[in-house]
Parts: structure tokens; C-alpha cells; sequence
């Protein structure tokens, strides 16, 4: 009779790359859900882990407390609000153009529900966990776009000879600009900007903008 080839035990291992990251982002997702609905304070780590469905040491083997996993939730949404790789950024064939199409694009990610609802979570509760502030703050997505718009300024408008520190002056304000009268209004604090609205206030934005940088030196 054939000899039976024998049967070797597997040892159980540390998870594949692949089946890490989807429980990462299982945890992600479970953590995003209730920090968005429930708020900061109310959310435990053990709330997280049962919604999730793992033990509270398989979270810690992931993340060393809430405030390193609010982080990453922070990290995780602004991603996905991004436009993709693939869209380009400063398409136009003039600097008017860039910059109506770039507030566009910032108008569509700062307004998304996701994005405001951190906004809103960040407001409602920054006094009393200042660490919520810290992990938006360092996630960067702001300092990019300031950099990207001082280049920009740099290549296209050179008449107006804007030093590095007025051009980044210029793009904060222009950050400022484009999000925050339609931020505040898709929030409650007025009626919320239709698309054509929203269309005609990146138009008035950027010439506005254009305006005072122009102006700036003088």
C-alpha cells in the first residue's frame, strides 16, 4: 500500500502583510465611525475593539493609545478626500484658470461630509483635548497646499515680486479664502452654496486674491 505522505502541523505565525492592513483598516474604520458619531471623549478603546471585533491587546499591539489612533483616523480621512494622483492639480492655461480649478478641488474635499465632520468634531472638542488639534495640524495637507500655491505664484507671477514670505502669506489667505464662509455655511451657519454658487465664489476668490497680491509690495 502507498505510504500516506505525513500530515505537517502549521504553527500559527504573525499575520500576512496583506491581512495586517485590513485589520488596521478594519480598526480604522470601526475608530472613524465613532469618533465622528459619538465624539472623542465618549469613544473607549474597548468600544472601538468590540466594534472592530478584536481584543483591546490586539488594538495595542497596533496603536499605543486613543490619541495615536485619532491620528491616524485624522491621517485616513484626509486621504481619502484627496483628489486622486491621477487628477492633475494645476491644470489651466492661465493663473486665473489654476486657481479656479485648484479652489475647486479644495472646495470639494473641505466640504465633503467626512471633512466636516471633523471640523466638527475638532471644534466641539478641542478645549478639552488640545491633542485632537495637534494631530490635524501635523497631518500636513495644509502646509502642502501652501507650498504648492507659493510656487505657483513664484512661476506665474513674477511681475508682482512677492519675497518667500509674502507668497506664503498670499496662500494662506487664499486657503482661507476659498474654505471658510462655505465651510461655515454647509455647517449650519447660513444655507449651504449650491454648485453654481460655489462655482461664481472660487471665480470671485481668485480675482480678489490676484488683486491683492498684486498689491502686496506696494
Amino acid at each position: 500500500m502507498p505510504r500516506k505522505a505525513a500530515t505537517v502541523a502549521r504553527r500559527p505565525g504573525r499575520p500576512s502583510r496583506a491581512d495586517a492592513l485590513l485589520l488596521r483598516e478594519r480598526i480604522l474604520e470601526a475608530a472613524t465611525d465613532l469618533f465622528l458619531l459619538e465624539g472623542y471623549g465618549s469613544t473607549s478603546i474597548e468600544a472601538v475593539s468590540t466594534r472592530a471585533g478584536i481584543s483591546k491587546r490586539t488594538f495595542y499591539d497596533r496603536f499605543d493609545d486613543k490619541a495615536a489612533l485619532f491620528a491616524a483616523v485624522v491621517h485616513r480621512i484626509i486621504e481619502h478626500i484627496r483628489p486622486p494622483a491621477s487628477v492633475p492639480l494645476l491644470a489651466g492655461s492661465s493663473l486665473p484658470e489654476i486657481l479656479v480649478r485648484l479652489a475647486g478641488l479644495i472646495l470639494g474635499a473641505a466640504l465633503s461630509p467626512s471633512a466636516l465632520a471633523l471640523h466638527r468634531l475638532v471644534n466641539a472638542e478641542a478645549v478639552r483635548f488640545p491633542e485632537l488639534v495637534k494631530a490635524v495640524n501635523s497631518e500636513g495637507a495644509t502646509r502642502e497646499g501652501i507650498a504648492l500655491i507659493s510656487e505657483l505664484l513664484e512661476r506665474q507671477l513674477p511681475e508682482a515680486k512677492l519675497d518667500s514670505a509674502d507668497r506664503r502669506f498670499a496662500a494662506e489667505q487664499f486657503l482661507f479664502l476659498v474654505i471658510a464662509l462655505p465651510q461655515r455655511r454647509a455647517m449650519g451657519f447660513g444655507a449651504p452654496m449650491s454648485p453654481a454658487e460655489l462655482d461664481a465664489w472660487a471665480r470671485q476668490v481668485v480675482r480678489l486674491f490676484l488683486n491683492g497680491c498684486r498689491g502686496l509690495r506696494e
